[in-house]
């Protein structure tokens, strides 16, 4: 992040709204602010909410204090991702591979390729509870939502809308495109926390054959 501070917005009494131009600047911005607060540098915060060009920090115990220190962050986009790393076991076999391979403008074995050689990063979460917006693919393999959305995708479907990956935690109506699937439990309630993929959090889709996910 170059240039002039972000932009940063009270939002009531005890939080503050930053933002900002674009999701890479979220990622980095949120990165930034977890590596300080894990480090006993940021003045108290409950909690640092994540979206797709802004970020929310709740429970503000000083927001001039805050305000500040926002305002001098020149979080590295490069060092942004720093959190685990989650593979994903993934069979691509998706409705809409084909179409995704189309607009692509290659085979199906080669849009597989594509989608598993970058390492990716949950961008923010949202749409359902465990559902995370995943960064990583190039803009150029931006893709549209379908003309109409599905009544039902099936828990564990790996898909694409725009610059983002998705992984549906539960059957649910969607219109993204559907690359795959995984049986990678996305949300289960005997977990803390009780998602899987969290902002920050890196993942590796790995191709697997047939029904072995």
């Amino acid at each position: 992040m170059t240039g002039p501070g972000p932009v940063v917005r009270p939002v009531g009494e005890h939080a503050l709204l930053v933002e900002l131009t674009g999701t890479a600047e979220v990622t980095a911005l949120y990165g930034w602010l977890r590596r300080r607060q894990a480090a006993g540098e940021l003045p108290p915060v409950e909690e640092i909410v994540p979206a797709a060009r802004t970020v929310l920090l709740d429970g503000v115990a000083d927001p001039g204090a805050l305000t500040r220190v926002l305002r001098t962050a020149r979080p590295d986009p490069v060092s942004a991702a720093a959190g685990p790393l989650v593979e994903v076991p993934t069979v691509y076999d998706g409705a809409d591979l084909a179409e995704v391979a189309r607009l692509w403008g290659v085979s199906p074995e080669a849009a597989v390729r594509i989608h598993t050689e970058p390492e990716y990063v949950v961008a923010f979460c949202g749409f359902a509870p465990g559902f995370g917006y995943v960064t990583g693919l190039p803009a150029r393999y931006g893709v549209p939502r379908r003309a109409t959305p599905r009544s039902s995708v099936p828990a564990g479907s790996v898909a694409l809308a725009g610059p983002y990956t998705g992984v549906y935690p539960h059957p649910s109506p969607g219109g993204w495109q559907l690359l795959g699937r995984t049986a990678l439990p996305l949300w289960d309630t005997a977990r803390t926390p009780p998602a899987l993929l969290t902002p920050g959090t890196r993942l590796r889709f790995t191709p697997l054959r047939g029904n072995t996910a």
